[in-house]
């Protein structure tokens, strides 16, 4: 591990490629041939390439690559009771948010004899990656789908050394609402989701957060007919601070984003000289070695240039530690997750708030919203018309169809009012 290093910088002198590179960049086209190879081999030999692919990057050789029920019940007992019941009700908080946005079938009559509606239909089977550990993810990926009303989940995450899962993942997947878990990760996992092995069924939609061959996955796997959420890969937090601003909690916020890895990415954008020095010598201070992770602290001459460069960098996670942050709010444009206020660590919303932690990267959150019970169904629109509500609307749509060349479609009409 190499030590800690804070880059201090002015926003007006970064050079337009260079806020690019401040971005988390997974570097795609470099990890791309590597996993189209590993998608190909799982392509061609399903479960034994998958079982390949586990023994070289997991060091693990498996026999079984499904969870066995026997095996959530060891994990259930082997995990202590206050952990189990933070489990709980973190599952709790994310219920309750995410039933918020559970949509409802509509219907109704826009004009007389002219009936609209929607239905919302959720997916039949979807795959949710979990990465190594992060049973939280499990919670996040899993319960959205529930409330949507997904018939099957499906979740890979990696297998330990030991040929186990982490118990707490099993226990928090069971409880979330999963319906198979196997142990597969990586690309290959992702490759095994989409493609489908004699083991593991073809979904139609990949969810959840995971590194740079992860990620590269999702995006082929877009190519072989499989949905995903969105590119969701090494993690970045972004922080807005002026002078009324806490350092330590600005610091101890950034140092957590390290343990994300070194991809990660904490960005400190301020006004204030002396809470960037601040901010700067308590990281330095308290960091020792922080596994590679990308510290920044950015300067600017108005919380305006802040805000501009906030919206262009479109981060994972935005902290707001500011003098009346809900002016700034409405300045916000592109974030995956926005947190208000001295008391609204990102670790909050990691775990206990119940909103969702799958957020998209890489300024993909200027397309992207995180992930929410929308991503687990499809819309279909509803028309109902009788004749006097047809009628009403024959002129417009013939007039229309004949001026398109569409006389096939005026005469569908048409044929309707002949006696």
């Amino acid at each position: 591990m190499r030590k800690v290093t804070v880059r201090r910088e002015r926003i007006k002198d970064l050079r337009k490629e260079e806020w690019a590179s401040i971005q988390a960049e997974k570097d795609l086209a470099a990890v791309m041939p590597r996993v189209r190879e590993i998608i190909a081999g799982v392509k061609d030999r399903g479960d034994a390439a998958l079982r390949e692919y586990t023994e070289r990057f997991d060091r693990v050789k498996l026999k079984e690559l499904e969870v066995k029920p026997e095996e959530i019940e060891a994990a259930r007992s082997s995990v202590d009771e206050l952990t189990l019941r933070s489990i709980e009700a973190a599952s709790r908080a994310i219920k309750r948010f995410h039933y918020r946005q559970k949509r409802r079938a509509w219907g109704e009559e826009f004009s007389e004899g002219i009936f609209l509606g929607e239905l919302f239909v959720p997916f039949e089977l979807v795959g949710a990656y979990v990465p190594a550990s992060y049973f939280s993810s499990a919670l996040m990926c899993v319960i959205p789908a529930v409330i949507a009303g997904v018939r099957e989940i499906i979740v890979c995450t990696p297998p330990r050394t030991d040929g186990t899962i982490d118990p707490r993942t099993l226990v928090a997947a069971e409880l979330a609402g999963a319906t198979r878990i196997f142990k597969a990760g990586g690309a290959q996992a992702i490759a095994a989701l989409a493609l489908g092995t004699e083991t593991i069924p073809k979904v139609q939609k990949i969810v959840g957060p995971g590194n740079v061959y992860v990620t590269a996955a999702k995006l082929v796997a877009r190519e072989e007919g499989v949905e995903i959420d969105f590119p969701a890969g090494p993690s970045e937090v972004l922080i807005i601070g002026d002078e009324t601003a806490n350092p330590a909690f600005i610091a101890a916020d950034m140092l957590a984003q390290a343990e994300h890895g070194e991809k990660s990415q904490a960005v400190l954008l301020t006004t204030s000289a002396n809470l960037a020095a601040e901010v700067e010598r308590i990281i330095i201070a308290e960091a020792g070695q922080a596994r590679g992770a990308q510290f920044r602290i950015l300067t600017a001459e108005s919380l305006d240039e802040c805000m501009e460069f906030a919206n262009a960098y479109a981060p994972e996670h935005l902290e707001l530690m500011v003098r009346e942050p809900m002016d700034r709010l409405k300045r916000i444009r592109n974030a995956g997750s926005v947190f208000i206020g001295n008391y609204s660590p990102v670790a909050a919303g990691d775990y206990a708030t119940g909103a969702n932690h799958v957020l998209p990267t890489a300024g993909y959150a200027k397309l992207f919203t995180g992930l929410d019970v929308d991503h687990f169904m499809h819309r279909i629109t509803i028309q109902w018309l009788d004749k006097g509500g047809l009628e009403k609307i024959r002129e417009t749509v013939v007039r229309l169809s004949t001026a398109e060349g569409m006389e096939r479609h005026a005469q569908s009409i048409e044929k309707r009012f002949l006696d």
